[in-house]
Order: structure tokens, then C-alpha cells, then sequence
């Protein structure tokens, strides 16, 4: 009775409130005597008594602290749009510099640029890594509306990569900029542990669309380990992973674009058909090997030995054919064991966790006590419990399908690994492999036909450049 006594007391004092506030807006509208104003001023009561009407709840009594959002704020439509050009904007002069300066130079204060717009400025959203997960969302979800903006920052550095490779990592991407800013002393990445790892950002880009396209949440932004360090804020567990990724990143190349970025990899396969390819040297290339000592990012292939003798390809191509029979075996596997896992993985989904829980009550009644978050679920399943089944019905069919796609996309990204490492690639020149190539332009200014192209080194040089074989 004494909460009932406070509620109303409040209500009162709010109604007070709300008058006093009307009638001072009256006198100001006599004063006035423009409709303009007029209807100004009575948006600001609407706005006031709003305010008013729902005030924040006193939790002085429990010594909790309302948390502070770590999310930015809604933007203003036109600062969207602005957003898209600027995105544009620097996309366009990224290929430029990439293809037609070949300016590592000009790449690096890009990267300035980009960092601090669309990370400290922008607080990293929208960003294109998140976009993807928007995306398959409304693809799902008829009533899930995605932005024309946010259309724009997933397609727009895909397209771009399909002709001109990854230049949107090469000094767009404010999560590349960083790590490059950070990069010391790198280290070179064992080949096995490189293709190891390199496989992560597909599974990492199949889960966070799995569960994005059963609403329960965007995982790839939720545990970007980039994004707290331009928020200046998150959760602490999260802090101490952009702290470890800066410290690795240190001394490994790009740790997060390499091993984890789930849009890196879809830059990745679109930059792999790139009618204009990255190419270290200007021209002729004398094999001097300086490139590949220069990149950071393993991303320099060397020449293929020659041709191969017939007994050697032999092998190889048995090999190979077992690794094709074993694709559809990998698949179907996958895809049967993400089924099974459908229905543990749809309880965390709030929806299906609370259904769950719902039942349970029915069935052994448990006491969670009063206010507590379990119970407050359940008087709000109780409302509607029909309605609250059904919801939980239908995602957990969709997280059925969405996990049957989900463990036959591993199938795949593995099958497809073990199929590219039998194959073999002729190359004549040491060659930016396409997909892991970001375009930095590190490679540019260490190629000796570089050097003698911008006119830092005479041409009659050059030869003393390559490296002579060693007496044997």
C-alpha cells in the first residue's frame, strides 16, 4: 500500500509540474503572437511533459547504477548520406593512389584521415564489417528494415574490390589504420600457422550472420576488439582484447583484418576475381626478393619452380581428386552436425530462453523472488503466453536452417582450404597474392623498377640489385 501511496504522490507532483509548465508557456504564447512560435513552443511543452512523465526509475535503495551506453547516437538523415560520400569519396582516391600513384605515402595520411572520421569522429558505426550482419537480418526478417546507408557501406568497398582489389583496406578501413599505426617491428607469420588462422574470419562471418539472421544479436560487433578503442568505453573483458590486438599488432601485421575480420573475408573473395591487380613492380621484375622481406602481411607469393616432371604431378593428382570427393562429405557433415546443435544454441536467444523457462514453471514452479529479472520475465510471459511460444517457435525453426546453412558453410571454407593449398599457381614474377594482398604499397618504394621509374635510382643500377648465386 505505501509503493501505492508513493505512485500516486508522484503522479500528483508530476501533474503539478505539468501545469505549472503549461501555464508558463501561455504567457510566453501571448507575448509571442506568431503562429511559428506558437507551434514551437507547444512542441517544447509535448517535449517537456514527456520527459516528465517517464522519468529515469530511483534505484537509491538498491545502490544500482544505471549503466551508460557505449552506443553512439542516432545521426541526423543528411549526416548519413554524408557518411556514404565521404565513404566514396575516399574509396576513389584509395584505387587512385593504389593503381595510378602507387603511393604508399598518400595511403598512410588516407588512413589518418579515415581514422580519425570514421573512428574517433564516427566511433566505428556504421562500418562496413558490421553491415553484413544488417543485411542477412532483412533478408530474414520482413519487418527489419535496413538503411539505404547502410546498403551503401556494405556494397560499395565489394564492388571496388570485384575491380580493383582490397583498396578499402588499403586506407579506408579505420581498424587497418590503426594497426598499422602500431606496427613496430613485424614479425614473419609461419606459413602453417597463417592458413591456419586465415580460416577464422569465414567461420567468424558465418556465426555472427547465423545469429544475426535469427535476431538474437550482432556478434561481430558486439566483440569487435577495435571498436572500444575508438568509443574510449566498453566492457572490460572487451578493453582487455583491443589492449592485447594493439600489443599484438605490435609486432604481427594486422592481426585483426588477418585472423578475425569477418568482412576481410568477403573482401577477400571478391578481390580474388580484380580485373586490376596489385603489382609490386612497375615493369620487369628481377627477382631481388626485396618485396617480400618488406611486406608485413605474407601477402608476396614467389615464382612457381618450373614445370613440373610427370611422376611428381602424379601424386598430386590423386591428391587432389580425393580432396574433391571429400567436399560434399564435409558439407553434409557440417550441415548435419549444425542442425543437431540447433536447438542448445537457440536458447540464447532471449525469446526461446524465456519460452524455456515458461515451461519449466508450469510444470515445477520455482520461486525466483520479487523484482528480480526472472521474474519479471515470466509476469511478461504470462500476458500473452500463446503469443510467447509461437515466437519461440518460429525462431527456433529459423535457427534450425540457420545453423544447417551455418555448419555446411564450415564444411565448405575447410573443404575449399585443403582443396587451394593442392593446387598448384605458375607464376614468373614474385606477385601480391590477390586476396591477401591489402594494398598497402609497403612493396612499391622497395622494388628497385620502383625506385628507377619515380627517379631514385639510376637505371644502370639495377643490376647490382639482384642478389648473385653463391659458390657452391
Amino acid at each position: 500500500m505505501s509503493d501505492l501511496r508513493f505512485t500516486i504522490y508522484d503522479l500528483r507532483v508530476l501533474t503539478q509540474v505539468a501545469r505549472k509548465s503549461c501555464i508558463v508557456h501561455r504567457k510566453y504564447l501571448r507575448r509571442l503572437g506568431s503562429t511559428g512560435l506558437l507551434a514551437f513552443s507547444l512542441l517544447l511543452n509535448t517535449i517537456a511533459n514527456a520527459e516528465q512523465r517517464f522519468p529515469p526509475p530511483d534505484f537509491t535503495e538498491t545502490n544500482h547504477q544505471v549503466p551508460i551506453t557505449s552506443t553512439p547516437a542516432s545521426r541526423a538523415e543528411w549526416l548519413q548520406y554524408l557518411d556514404v560520400a565521404v565513404l566514396l569519396a575516399y574509396l576513389g582516391v584509395a584505387v587512385w593512389l593504389v593503381h595510378k600513384q602507387r603511393s604508399r605515402r598518400g595511403l598512410f595520411w588516407l588512413g589518418i584521415f579515415s581514422l580519425a572520421y570514421f573512428g574517433f569522429w564516427r566511433k566505428g558505426c556504421v562500418c562496413a564489417i558490421g553491415a553484413p550482419q544488417n543485411i542477412i537480418l532483412g533478408l530474414f526478417d520482413s519487418n527489419y528494415a535496413v538503411p539505404l546507408t547502410v546498403i551503401a557501406f556494405f556494397a560499395a568497398p565489394l564492388l571496388v574490390a570485384l575491380f580493383a582489389g582490397r583498396a578499402f583496406c588499403a586506407g579506408v578501413c579505420p581498424h587497418g589504420a590503426l594497426q598499422d599505426l602500431v606496427l613496430i617491428k613485424p614479425i614473419k607469420v609461419p606459413a602453417w600457422l597463417e592458413h591456419t588462422l586465415g580460416v577464422l574470419p569465414f567461420i567468424f562471418l558465418g556465426f555472427g550472420l547465423t545469429f544475426a539472421a535469427t535476431g538474437t544479436g550482432f556478434p561481430i560487433c558486439r566483440y569487435d576488439p577495435i571498436v572500444p578503442i575508438f568509443r574510449l568505453n566498453g566492457p572490460s573483458l572487451l578493453i582487455a582484447l583491443a589492449a592485447l590486438t594493439l600489443v599484438l599488432g605490435m609486432f604481427v601485421g594486422r592481426p585483426y583484418c588477418r585472423f578475425l575480420c569477418p568482412y576481410g573475408a568477403l573482401l577477400k573473395l571478391a578481390a580474388l576475381t580484380s580485373k586490376w591487380k596489385v603489382r609490386t613492380t612497375p615493369d620487369v621484375c628481377t627477382q631481388c626478393q626485396l618485396c617480400a622481406n618488406s611486406c608485413p602481411f605474407g601477402a608476396l607469393r614467389e615464382p612457381s619452380t618450373g614445370k613440373a616432371e610427370p611422376k611428381f604431378l602424379a601424386p598430386d593428382r590423386r591428391r587432389l581428386a580425393w580432396l574433391l570427393a571429400l567436399v560434399p562429405v564435409l558439407i553434409v557433415g557440417g550441415a548435419f552436425i549444425g542442425g543437431k546443435l540447433a536447438v542448445p544454441v537457440s536458447k540464447l536467444n532471449p525469446t526461446v530462453e524465456l519460452a524455456e523457462r515458461y515451461l519449466d514453471q508450469q510444470k515445477s514452479p520455482v520461486n525466483y523472488g520479487v523484482m528480480t529479472p526472472e521474474a519479471l520475465g515470466l509476469q511478461r510471459a504470462e500476458h500473452d503466453p500463446e503469443a510467447l511460444l509461437k515466437s519461440a517457435t518460429d525462431l527456433r525453426h529459423r535457427f534450425r536452417l540457420a545453423c544447417v546453412i551455418f555448419g555446411g558453410w564450415i564444411g565448405l571454407v575447410l573443404s575449399v582450404k585443403l582443396v587451394s593449398l593442392s593446387v598448384r599457381t605458375a607464376r614468373t614474377d614474385w606477385e601480391p597474392d590477390r586476396g591477401a594482398c591489402v594494398a598497402c604499397a609497403r612493396c612499391f618504394r622497395d622494388c628497385p623498377q620502383e625506385l628507377i621509374r619515380i627517379g631514385q635510382m639510376p637505371a644502370h643500377t639495377q643490376d647490382q640489385t639482384i642478389p648473385q648465386p653463391t659458390a657452391t
